[in-house]
């Protein structure tokens, strides 16, 4: 494959990952479980939904003026906070 191949591969599987995550958060869960099927393969979709989370953290990093490792830093101590919190409790 192509480095031109390729990086559109990437790009495509990240503009469908974010459309699974849209889907998912209008409640379109018939939608998002068609979009994750489309994904050709299951590196396609890893790929996809890496970049997406890369990107989605150097957007946010800029955003907070914090550098990479304190935006992971915070989100790791989120996902913590969420893992403790009792199951149904949706304020994580």
């Amino acid at each position: 494959m192509t480095p031109d191949r390729q990086f559109s591969r990437l790009i495509c599987g990240a503009q469908q990952a974010a459309g699974v995550i849209a889907a998912r958060h209008r409640g379109d869960d018939r939608g998002a479980a068609r979009l994750l099927d489309a994904f050709p393969d299951r590196a396609a979709l890893t790929d996809g939904f890496v970049l997406l989370a890369d990107m989605s953290l150097q957007m946010h990093c800029e955003r907070a003026g914090q550098t990479m490792t304190e935006c992971v830093q915070e989100l790791c101590l989120h996902l913590d906070e969420v893992l403790a919190a009792p199951p149904g409790n949706s304020d994580g």
